[in-house]
C-alpha cells in the first residue's frame, strides 16, 4: 500500500513539473506550457485580453506578473474558439501547429527529408525556442523569426537580403498580435542602416552605420548597462544587444503605433519603463523637414532648419529648402563641413576608398551634392571596409544630434557661398572673442573691488572697537599692529600652564585665563614662542 502511495505521488510530481521541451512523443496541448530551465520564460497557448478572435501559441515572461509576450507563432491564423490546438514535433524535425479540424495553422518548414531520433524543441532561458538535434545542433530557432520583440542576444541584420532573418512586425493593436503595417529591419539597398516602414513608405531611419562596433547606455542610479554591438558574420553585419549581470528584464519592441522602444522592467512599480524611443521629436520622422532640410535636435524644442547655403522653399518645410546660389560644377564649387550630422538617405555606397578618393569621387561628378567618409576597417576582420557615401541629387532625412554624435557631412556649395560664410566667421569669431575677454576683465575687476571693500570694512570694524577702549581717538586713522607675545610672558600669565588657570579645552587645545588673543591688521592671530606643542597652543 505504501509503495502504491509513492507511485501515485511520483506521478503527480511528473504531472505538475514544468518541462522545457517537446518531443515527437510529447506534444503541447491547450492548458499545457513549457517553462525554461531557470523559469525565465514560458511557452503555451494564450488568448489576449479583450480578444474574441481565438487563441495563439506564444512565449512570455514567466516571472513577471504583467503578462508580456515576446513571440507569437500563429499571429495571423488564430485557433478559433470552436476548436482546440496542438503543437507537435514531427518525425521530419519540424514544428507543426494544427487545430482539432486537422488544419495546419503554422509550421517551421525545415525541409528535412527524415528526422533524427531524439530531436526535440527546447525553450531556452534567453527566450529562444529551438529545434535541437541529438548532437546539440540547432536547425531552427525563433530568434531568426521574431514578431515585434528583440531580446538580449538576438541579432538584427543591417540587410534584409538574408534568408535566415525576417523583419520585426508590430502588433495590429494592444490586444491583437496580427501583423500590422509597421515593420522594421535592415535596408537591402545599402546593408548599412535600419528602417521602420509604414507599409512601403519609410517612417523612421537609423543613420548609416559608421563603423562603430560598440555603443552603450548606462544608468548610474541602478548600475544598469545595455551594450549594442555590431558583428560581422560571413561578411554581413548584424546588430545585437546585451545587458549587464543583475540587470532587470529588458526588451526592444516595435510598438503598434510605429515607435521603436527600449524597455526595462521596474519591479517596484510593476511596469515597463521606456529608456529610449524613436522617432522622438516630431521632426525626427522620415524626411519630415523636406529636401535639404534637417531636424535640429540641438534646439530646446527640436525643429526643422535648412542646411548651410540653403533657405526655406516656401512658408513651411513641407517643400524643404532651396539653394541660395546654384552650383556651377567644375572649379566653381567648394565643400562645406557640417559636423555632428545624421547621414541622409538615398546614398551610393562606394567601398574601399580613402578620404581623398571619396572626395574626388564626389568632386568629379557634377550630380554629386555631398559625401561622407568613415574608416570601417575595425568592423571586419577580413578586409579594409573604408566607407564612402556619396549623394546624387537631393538630400533627404538628415538631422543634427543633441548629444554631439553623428559624423561630418561634406556639402557641395557654390564657392561664393562658402567664401561669404567663411568671411562671416572670420568677422564674428574675433568679435565674440573680444567680448568674452572684456567680460572676463570686468568680472575680475569687480571681484577685486569687492575684495578690497570687504578688507576695508573689516579693518574699520576692529579699528572702531579699539577706539572705544582708548582714551583718545588718535588710533582711528592709523594702521593697527599688535606686538608679538613672547613665550616667557605666556608662561608667567598662565602660571606655567597651570590647570588652575585653565578655563577649558576644545578641538584647538587648552584655553587659559589672563591671555588675550587680538586680531592683527592682516586678519591673523600670532603667538610666538619656544617649546610649544599643538596641545598647548594652536595656529589659527
Amino acid at each position: 500500500m505504501a509503495a502504491l502511495h509513492v507511485v501515485i505521488l511520483l506521478s503527480l510530481i511528473c504531472i505538475c513539473r514544468s518541462d522545457d521541451r517537446l518531443t515527437p512523443a510529447k506534444p503541447l496541448s491547450a492548458g499545457d506550457k513549457l517553462v525554461s530551465s531557470n523559469g525565465v520564460f514560458a511557452l503555451g497557448f494564450f488568448s489576449p485580453t479583450n480578444s474574441t478572435v481565438g487563441s495563439y501559441v506564444g512565449i512570455w515572461y514567466n516571472n513577471i506578473p504583467k503578462r508580456t509576450y515576446v513571440w507569437v507563432a500563429n499571429r495571423d491564423k488564430p485557433i478559433t474558439n470552436a476548436s482546440s490546438g496542438k503543437l507537435v514535433v514531427t518525425n521530419n524535425s519540424d514544428l507543426v501547429l494544427s487545430d482539432s479540424q486537422g488544419r495546419t495553422l503554422w509550421t517551421t518548414m525545415n525541409n528535412f527529408t527524415t528526422g533524427a531520433t531524439g530531436t526535440s524543441a527546447v525553450l531556452l532561458d534567453s527566450g529562444n525556442f529551438v529545434i535541437r538535434l541529438p548532437n546539440s545542433t540547432d536547425i531552427w530557432q525563433s530568434f531568426h523569426y521574431p514578431t515585434d520583440t528583440i531580446l538580449p542576444g538576438m541579432q538584427l541584420p543591417l540587410s534584409t537580403d538574408d534568408d535566415l532573418y525576417t523583419r520585426l512586425v508590430a502588433w495590429r493593436g494592444p490586444d491583437d498580435p496580427a501583423t500590422s503595417d509597421y515593420s522594421m529591419g535592415g535596408d537591402s539597398s545599402s546593408d548599412l542602416q535600419v528602417v521602420i516602414w509604414n507599409g512601403t513608405r519609410p517612417y523612421w531611419r537609423r543613420a548609416a552605420w559608421d563603423g562603430a562596433l560598440v555603443t552603450a547606455l548606462y544608468q548610474s542610479s541602478t548600475g544598469f548597462i545595455m551594450t549594442q554591438t555590431t558583428v560581422d558574420i560571413g561578411g554581413k553585419f548584424y546588430l545585437t544587444f546585451t545587458v549587464s549581470d543583475g540587470s532587470p528584464s529588458t526588451r526592444l519592441i516595435l510598438h503598434y503605433t510605429g515607435m521603436f522602444q527600449f524597455l526595462a522592467w521596474n519591479s517596484t512599480s510593476s511596469s515597463w519603463n521606456v529608456f529610449i524611443e524613436r522617432p522622438n521629436p516630431s521632426c525626427d520622422r522620415y524626411a519630415y523637414c523636406g529636401p535639404f532640410g534637417y531636424c535640429d535636435a540641438t534646439e530646446t524644442v527640436p525643429k526643422c532648419n535648412c542646411l548651410s547655403g540653403f533657405e526655406p522653399d516656401g512658408v513651411n518645410f513641407s517643400q524643404g529648402c532651396r539653394r541660395k546660389e546654384e552650383l556651377t560644377c567644375g572649379g566653381g564649387d567648394s565643400f562645406s563641413t557640417l559636423s555632428g550630422m545624421k547621414t541622409p538617405d538615398k546614398f551610393v555606397y562606394v567601398r574601399n576608398r580613402s578620404f581623398d578618393q571619396c572626395e574626388a569621387e564626389c568632386r568629379n561628378n557634377c550630380a554629386c551634392t555631398a559625401y561622407a567618409f568613415s574608416n570601417m576597417k575595425n568592423g571586419s576582420t577580413s578586409s579594409d571596409q573604408a566607407r564612402c557615401l556619396i549623394w546624387l541629387g537631393k538630400l533627404v532625412d538628415t538631422g543634427k544630434f543633441r548629444d554631439g554624435s553623428g559624423e561630418n557631412l561634406y556639402l557641395r556649395l557654390a564657392s561664393s557661398t562658402v567664401d561669404r560664410e567663411s568671411n562671416v566667421l572670420k568677422i564674428a569669431l574675433p568679435v565674440i572673442a573680444s567680448i568674452l575677454i572684456l567680460a572676463c576683465i570686468s568680472l575680475a575687476w569687480i571681484c577685486k573691488s569687492r575684495g578690497k571693500l570687504r578688507i576695508k570694512e573689516t579693518k574699520n570694524k576692529y579699528t572702531g572697537q579699539l577706539s572705544k577702549n582708548s582714551k583718545s581717538n588718535e588710533l582711528e586713522n592709523e594702521t593697527i599692529e599688535l606686538p608679538y607675545i613672547c613665550f616667557e610672558d605666556v608662561v608667567t600669565a598662565t602660571d606655567n600652564f597651570s590647570d588652575y588657570n585653565m578655563l577649558g579645552k576644545g578641538g584647538f587645545g587648552k584655553v587659559y585665563k589672563k591671555v588675550a588673543m587680538k586680531l592683527l591688521s592682516k586678519g591673523l592671530v600670532r603667538v610666538l614662542g619656544k617649546g610649544l606643542t599643538s596641545s598647548e597652543m594652536e595656529w589659527f
